[in-house]
């Protein structure tokens, strides 16, 4: 078995249910680096703090896949072709050039073409989706039902990708593909009882990894969660710069938004454990 990359955590569980956290990454390589406007502005639209809201998930038993690796040096979540998972909506590419609000991340000239772009599919994409197919593989051994949860976070307010203030909780199933309806009904029903908004399949569907690897007639239920960061962080309206972003992570601010997420959880796992493959 190949040995994992320094950047990629592996934690594994035996419970039918696998967690993915691939946007809370910061680490970037000095030579991408080199090409950036702004290592802060490289930063800006990482899933924050949502390795530590969801640091619950291995207490029961979930197997956590999380890349450190920035979005901005590769998104494991875009579509390795590099065809839109929108078309025609704004959104970032699988090397993104620029930030959700339009910005250059890097200096004129210095952008990556495609050979880098393919050495950092090489280097960093294709292991992220080996491990989950590998964790996936280790699962489906042992249960005849798994379900993968995609965790992410987003600004409330982004004017360039959507119109304005996102619901707290965004479930993305590939437009009904990805997993079953009744546990997309059990997942809506726990965020429906916080009194927070929910949309189902909204402007965050779920992307390549929800696409990719769910496959419900195959046993695996696949299921994105885009969270609106207000639900658990200060969220600042307007302007940013790095006086303001990303707001601390507060554990009291992000507590009933935490045991929303244990309730989703865990009604994940249970779906998993009740029944066969369809």
């Amino acid at each position: 078995m190949p040995e994992t990359p320094s950047w990629l955590t592996v934690t594994r569980g035996d419970a039918p249910l696998l967690v993915s956290i691939p946007h809370t990454g910061t680490e970037i390589p000095a030579a991408v680096e080199a090409g950036l406007v702004s290592p802060w502005l490289a930063r800006k639209d990482a899933d924050w703090w949502i390795e530590r809201l969801y640091d619950f998930a291995a207490g029961l038993g979930a197997t956590v896949v999380r890349t450190a690796v920035s979005r901005t040096v590769i998104d494991v979540n875009r579509d390795p072709s590099g065809a839109s998972l929108y078309p025609g909506q704004a959104t970032t590419g699988l090397c993104p050039t620029t930030t959700f609000d339009g910005e250059p991340l890097y200096r004129p000239g210095a952008e990556p073409g495609p050979a880098e772009i393919a050495d950092r599919r090489r280097a960093f994409f294709e292991p992220y989706h080996a491990a989950l197919e590998a964790e996936i593989a280790r699962l489906g051994a042992a249960h005849p039902r798994i379900v993968l949860y995609d965790c992410h976070s987003i600004r409330s307010v982004v004017p360039r990708l959507f119109d304005g203030v996102l619901p707290h909780f965004n479930l993305g199933t590939n437009s009904g593909a990805s997993c079953a309806p009744d546990l997309a009904a059990r997942i809506e029903a726990i965020c429906d009882a916080t009194g927070l908004s929910r949309v189902t399949n909204g402007r965050f569907k779920g992307g390549w990894i929800t696409r990719r690897h769910g496959r419900p007639r195959e046993g695996v239920h696949a299921v994105q969660m885009e969270l609106a960061c207000r639900g658990y962080m200060a969220d600042p309206e307007g302007p940013l710069d790095e006086t303001t972003w990303p707001a601390p992570y507060d554990p009291d601010f992000a507590a009933p938004m935490r045991a929303a997420l244990t309730a989703i959880l865990e009604a994940c796992k249970n779906f998993a454990l009740e029944g066969p493959r369809p």
